[in-house]
């Protein structure tokens, strides 16, 4: 289990690489919240996600041979990003499978970063199958991209700054809302959290088609999303929760919250006109939560994470002027 010194030696590791992005508030957020909200903007961070802070804590943790022989992971594109770029950063050799349907700005930037791609079709393949299956060929390693203590660490130092921000501004936090797929994030979050702040209540917030974790900590064990479900948010698209994370999720999580894609594409509006961040769906999910009312925020400080702005120019147009 991923404990607290975890996070924290993780924050050491990580201090040289990675930004400690702002808590953001905003009037106008207020007024609708009828309280305090706080946005952690990770769209701001290095590769324009909190992924970089799991995978560079992972990477950077590997034996000399295991480094020679490389690492593959799969993604939807933060992680895939996050794993070419830490993997570069350490002169390490990374493959990662991505469906063929991701943005194709994630895609892009991976290959940038210095990931060689391989492409798959997420609706008839299994992206963890395929890269299991090549790194048993290759004997390297694999680099999952939630369901590891390594991963969950790094994610949760997101967790650690959000309580030393709301320290140095004043504010002990009611609830904390973060952006959920696998639940890495919010595992590494809620112990970094709930080990300080342990009166603060954790939402995980999902897309309304993806909500297997909300499912899961209902029923108190792994649920799985239809075969049959779509959403923009395509950063949140996991058909199951982790084994590890939800060990960590079930004991510590509160109520989960699902938004619409219409409520996330007004979160994303309300970012560019209000704040004037570019947050992609996914990244949104948590704002869409608050906007849309799907918490109670009236007279209580909310901090909600923006866990990503990897969007592609034209989506994010159409989102803006109505067309999507």
């Amino acid at each position: 289990m991923v404990n607290l010194n975890d996070i924290k030696a993780a924050a050491v590791r990580l201090k040289p690489i990675i930004v400690r992005t702002p808590l953001i508030s905003s009037p106008a957020l207020n007024e609708i919240a009828g309280g305090t909200v706080l946005l952690k903007a990770e769209n701001l961070q290095r590769i324009g996600s909190f992924k970089i802070r799991g995978a560079y804590n992972l990477l950077s943790q590997l034996t000399p041979e295991q480094a020679k022989r490389g690492v593959i992971a799969f993604s939807s594109g933060n992680h895939a990003q996050a794993v070419a770029a830490a993997g570069t950063m350490l002169g390490i050799e990374t493959t990662i499978v991505m469906p063929e349907d991701a943005p194709r700005i994630k895609i892009e930037n991976t290959r940038t970063l210095g990931g060689i791609t391989v492409l798959y079709d997420r609706y008839t393949g299994d992206r963890e199958t395929i890269a299991r299956e090549m790194a048993a060929e290759r004997g390297c390693e694999v680099v999952p991209s939630y369901d590891h203590e390594h991963i969950i660490a790094g994610q949760g130092t997101t967790g650690l700054e959000i309580v030393d921000q709301c320290a140095e501004a004043g504010v002990v936090p009611d609830q904390v809302l973060i952006n959920c797929s696998g639940g890495g994030l919010t595992a590494g979050c809620a112990v970094a959290i709930k080990g300080q702040l342990p009166g603060v209540t954790i939402h995980p917030v999902e897309p309304e088609q993806y909500d297997d974790t909300r499912r899961s900590l209902i029923s108190g064990k792994r649920e799985h999303v239809d075969v049959s479900a779509k959403s923009i948010c395509d950063a949140l698209q996991v058909a199951t929760p982790g084994k590890i994370t939800f060990s960590i999720n079930k004991e510590l999580l509160g109520d989960g919250l699902v938004v619409s894609d219409d409520e996330v594409r007004d979160a994303i509006r309300f970012a560019f006109a209000q704040l004037k961040l570019v947050v992609e769906p996914g990244g949104a999910a948590s704002l869409a939560a608050v906007l849309a009312g799907k918490v109670d925020t009236r007279d209580k400080v909310t901090v909600a994470v923006l866990s990503g702005g990897n969007i592609d120019a034209e989506m994010f147009a159409a989102i803006q002027t109505g067309q999507d």
